[in-house]
C-alpha cells in the first residue's frame, strides 16, 4: 500500500480540515508514492524517535505533534529540525502528523472514557461533523463526589502517572470534571462555564493556576505528555483494525522529564 492510500484511510477518520487554524498537519516530509509496509508511532519526532524508526525499518513515521510547526526558510544541517528532516528523507521515511484534527475528533473522547466520565460533553466545541458537535476536551460527572486529594489519586491511577501538579484546596469536594489533553490554559474558561470543579490538563503556569482557583476551579496539571501519550495505543489499535497488513510499532511510553 502506498503512502497516499494510508493517508486517505487516516483522513477518512481524522480529516485535515478538522484541525485548528494554527496547526500544520498532514504529510510533512517524504514521498507520497512510497510503498508502506511498516509504520512507527510517536508523540514527537525527536532525534531518538527518528533513530528508533530507522532501527525498526519503518517506512512511515506518524506523530501527534508536527515536526514542522513554524515556517522554515531553509532545510540544512545547521538547524536541529533541518537535521531531523534530512535524516528522514535520507532514510526514505515519510513523516506524517495528525495533531489538532485528532484532538478534536478523538483525543477528548478518549480521555473522557479513560477517566470514566458520566454524561460527557465536548468541552470546547470547534466544529460540527455529521450533525454532531466536535471539539477539544470533555466535561462530565465523576461517578462519585470526592475530595480534590482523592481526585488526584484517581487521575494518577487512570492515567498511570507518577506525579501531578495541583492548584486548589485539597479538601474541597469535586463532582464534575473537565479534561483537556495537552496544553490546557485555554480550557480554563470553558471548564468554568461548564460548571466543572476541577480541570485535568497540562502546561499550566503559575498565574494560570492561581487565576483558575480564584474563579472556583481547581486544576490538576498531569503534564502535556501525561495527558497525550494515550495517542500511541489508540493509533496502534486503529492500524491493527483498519490496516492490519501494515506492521505497526510505537515508541515506548517514556516521560520527557524527571521530577527530583
Amino acid at each position: 500500500m502506498i503512502c497516499n492510500e494510508v493517508i486517505k484511510i487516516i483522513e477518512a477518520a481524522y480529516p485535515r480540515d478538522a484541525a485548528l487554524g494554527f496547526d500544520n498537519v498532514g504529510l510533512l516530509a517524504g514521498r507520497s508514492e512510497k510503498e508502506i509496509a511498516s509504520v512507527y508511532l510517536a508523540l514527537d519526532a525527536t532525534d531518538a524517535v527518528i533513530d528508533h524508526a530507522i532501527e525498526a525499518g519503518a517506512d512511515m513515521l506518524i506523530t501527534h505533534h508536527p515536526l514542522i510547526f513554524s515556517p522554515m526558510k531553509c532545510v540544512t544541517d545547521e538547524d536541529f529540525v533541518g537535521r531531523r528532516l534530512m535524516k528522514l528523507i535520507r532514510n526514505d521515511i515519510s513523516c506524517y502528523a495528525m495533531h489538532t484534527n485528532y484532538d478534536v475528533l478523538r483525543m477528548g473522547e478518549l480521555a473522557g472514557r479513560i477517566l470514566e466520565l458520566d454524561d460527557p460533553e465536548v468541552l470546547d466545541v470547534t466544529m460540527e461533523m455529521d450533525g454532531k458537535a466536535e471539539g477539544i476536551g470533555r466535561i462530565g460527572n465523576l461517578k462519585k463526589t470526592m475530595t480534590l486529594r482523592e481526585c488526584c489519586v484517581y487521575v494518577k491511577h487512570r492515567l498511570n502517572l507518577g506525579s501531578l501538579k495541583v492548584f486548589g484546596d485539597m479538601d474541597q469536594k469535586v463532582s464534575r470534571l473537565a479534561v483537556s489533553p495537552g496544553a490546557g490554559k485555554s480550557a480554563v474558561a470553558p471548564a468554568i462555564a461548564g460548571g466543572a470543579g476541577v480541570l485535568v490538563t497540562g502546561d499550566i503556569g503559575h498565574h494560570d493556576g492561581l487565576d483558575a482557583v480564584a474563579q472556583g476551579l481547581a486544576v490538576i496539571d498531569a503534564g502535556h505528555y501525561g495527558t497525550e501519550y494515550i495517542f500511541l495505543d489508540d493509533m496502534k489499535r486503529f492500524f491493527n483494525v483498519r490496516l492490519p497488513e501494515i506492521e505497526t510499532a510505537a515508541e515506548p511510553v517514556i516521560h520527557p522529564f524527571q521530577v527530583v
